[in-house]
């Protein structure tokens, strides 16, 4: 099929485009994931330097914005956010991890990188395991891989019955619905890379004794199952990218831009949320008073 291509539109002095993010990644009615370039770099106009550049420049707004998410829930306050990481294999989740979490205080963020299931896991309802791991007010939870895995690796490999995997798709938009009910923003990202990108990213893994660690026998075995995990992820798209949780899908071979996206995507739903400080509970003046005495 032919790609999307990247149309041309307004940019900051940064090269980020003036057109939010979430406008342009959203996967939203009719939205084919096989039309999508992976090398594309939808809402930047940059290259690699000007990307890591705008990363960086745009570090100090969201570490602002966590702290202010933190504080409400000092006063009270319930919100939090709830970012969802997704992709194949050398996607670039760990990435994300450390270039765009690992830039806010981590007293603030709750990270799980969901395996596969253990016994315990297994005997409880799919959702068990994921409501247990929700963050707390003022936090940003970040779900390294997530509740979509029931219907992604258990459909790939038939680890349940078709009807029982068909059913989880409502079950997840109602969980998700209560989500939103409750005060918990969801950001929820597919990274999408190419199955060349891929293949060289394992084989760098393989040449170099320093990413040995990192290299897995079994993404190979997965590999295999390419075109089943993208008609997976393409249920998905079609059954759980709702108005009140929808998806964003980033194309992912350039790792640099991959990052920018989801910090941006992060950022415009903080902003979303128009965080203010909260006010003191205490006589400001007359504690600068005490204070000047002692």
């Amino acid at each position: 099929m032919g790609k999307k291509r990247k149309t041309k539109t307004e940019t900051t002095s940064t090269g980020v485009s003036s057109t939010p993010f979430t406008d342009a990644l959203r996967a939203g009615e009719g939205f084919v994931l096989a039309d999508v370039d992976q090398r594309s770099t939808p809402q930047f106009d940059g290259d690699k330097a000007a990307g890591k550049e705008a990363l960086a420049a745009a570090d100090d707004e969201l570490d602002d914005l966590q702290e202010r998410l933190y504080a409400e829930s000092r006063a009270g306050g319930t919100r939090r956010v709830l970012l969802v990481i997704q992709g194949m294999d050398t996607s670039g989740k760990g990435g994300i991890m450390r270039h765009v979490v690992g830039s806010v205080d981590p007293q603030g963020v709750d990270l799980t990188a969901f395996k596969a299931p253990t016994a315990e896991e297994r005997s409880h309802p799919f959702l068990w395991r994921i409501r247990k791991a929700l963050p707390g007010p003022g936090m940003i939870g970040v779900f390294d891989r997530s509740h979509y895995e029931d219907v992604l690796v258990v459909r790939v490999h038939d680890l349940v019955p078709p009807a029982q995997w068909k059913r989880r798709y409502a079950t997840i938009n109602d969980f998700e619905q209560g989500l939103v009910e409750d005060g918990v923003t969801l950001v929820k990202v597919m990274l999408h890379i190419s199955p060349e990108e891929q293949k060289e990213r394992l084989q760098e893994r393989l040449d170099r004794p320093d990413k040995h660690w990192k290299y897995n026998p079994g993404d190979l075995d997965e590999r295999a199952h390419w075109d089943a995990y993208q008609e997976a992820y393409q249920a998905v798209f079609d059954r759980c990218s709702t108005a009140h949780a929808p998806w964003f899908v980033v194309p992912a071979d350039r790792k640099w831009y991959a990052r920018l996206a989801v910090q941006q995507l992060l950022l415009e739903h903080l902003r979303g949320l128009d965080l203010q400080w909260p006010s003191a509970d205490f006589d400001v003046e007359g504690e600068k008073k005490r204070l000047a005495t002692l």
